[in-house]
């Protein structure tokens, strides 16, 4: 198998065990290695990042590198005093030295350790849960909040930028299949009839940078509820996962896509539109962890801009969804025919549901 012949280029002691498939990402082909001793036992994560994705993985391997020795180096100094063990993955490197391994095809693998005694969840369990979620993005964020921008690179170009995906969605429906896909099928019609009628309000995050009101800094970039693990003796918060898409952004765009994920408990993969609802409950609770901590950086024009982050980061990742599904499926991986499309339509029906509670939103908000 290929990735036994890759786990075995990475400095871990032991014999070779298995090296089985794990979690269920979008993008990257991921992998649980076990190595063994006569004495211990080591597992960690290996991972195969797209290039069709991102095209310039080393980019995401220089920013996972100064992110995790800046926090690991924090950690270290507070978790003596903490009410909890703090983690972060750490980068296992190379035989030779290297924090990567490029293969015969091109192809970039990385090594990471996994984190012991602590799971992950597709969808997230209770109110309780809700507020750890938002207790790890708020503590990580105020960790990384002062790594200066300019010395992270993009991992995505144009990542969380709405009106790109708007453009990128406006080419791809100038295609014969694209046309073909809206002419068959009614939904289609009215994901693209959702989107269009929300146009002008997707440049509200770029005209806020343009007007000077927001700034860059340092951002996760994908913090659903399925990269946030909870230790399973205490269930408490622990640590963020999945570090592929640091880079400079909003941190409007992490903590609106961590309520995203979190506040729909029918997930993102509902087979009943009906099921998906934005769960104020949930969202009072991971606002209230995410502040513990934020609010030692967050501003009053951040605050100013919440309800819109929580409103665009469903409307977005619908608009991706339906863009890829419009394109023939190249960017996310998909399970059966129209899974995309199915996935773009639970997106909007979230998005069109935060529209609907945005009083009760705002009361939280304060």
């Amino acid at each position: 198998m290929r990735a036994s012949l890759i786990a075995k280029q990475f400095a871990v002691a032991g014999h070779l065990i298995s090296v089985e498939p794990y979690g269920s990402g979008n993008v990257n082909d991921t992998y649980l290695a076990i190595f063994r001793t006569t004495f211990s036992e080591e597992r960690f994560i290996l991972q195969r990042v797209r290039r069709a994705v991102f095209p310039r993985p080393e980019n995401i391997m220089r920013n996972m590198r100064i992110v995790t020795d800046v926090c690991h180096r924090k950690l270290e100094e507070v978790n003596e005093h903490s009410d909890r063990i703090w983690q972060l993955p750490k980068i296992i490197q190379t035989r030779d030295g290297h924090d990567f391994y490029i293969d015969g095809d091109g192809d970039l693998w990385r090594a990471i350790s996994n984190i012991a005694s602590a799971v992950s969840y597709e969808k997230v369990q209770s109110p309780d849960h809700a507020y750890e979620a938002g207790t790890v993005l708020g503590h990580f964020q105020k960790l990384i909040s002062d790594i200066p921008c300019e010395s992270l690179s993009y991992a995505i170009e144009g990542f969380h930028i709405t009106p790109g995906y708007l453009a990128q969605m406006d080419e791809t429906l100038k295609t014969p299949l694209a046309q073909d896909l809206l002419s068959h099928s009614r939904e289609a019609r009215t994901c693209l009839k959702f989107i269009e009628d929300r146009r002008d309000f997707c440049s509200v995050f770029e005209n806020a940078k343009k007007e000077g009101r927001l700034h860059l800094r340092p951002t996760h970039g994908d913090p659903k509820v399925a990269n946030i693990l909870i230790d399973e003796k205490t269930g408490k918060g622990t640590c963020i996962v999945d570090l592929d898409t640091i880079q400079p952004g909003l941190v409007h765009a992490d903590i609106g896509d961590a309520v995203r994920s979190c506040c729909n408990p029918a997930g993102e993969d509902a087979s009943d539109l009906h099921s998906v609802v934005f769960d104020t409950e949930l969202f009072s609770a991971i606002y209230r962890g995410y502040m513990s901590y934020a609010k030692d950086f967050f501003t009053n024009e951040d605050h100013a801009y919440m309800f819109d982050a929580i409103r665009i980061l469903p409307l977005e990742l619908g608009i991706r969804f339906f863009a890829d599904y419009l394109a023939g499926d190249v960017y996310f991986k998909t399970r059966h025919k129209e899974h995309n499309l199915k996935r773009a339509l639970v997106q909007l029906k979230l998005a069109e549901s935060v529209e609907a509670r945005e009083g009760r939103i705002r009361k939280v908000l304060g």
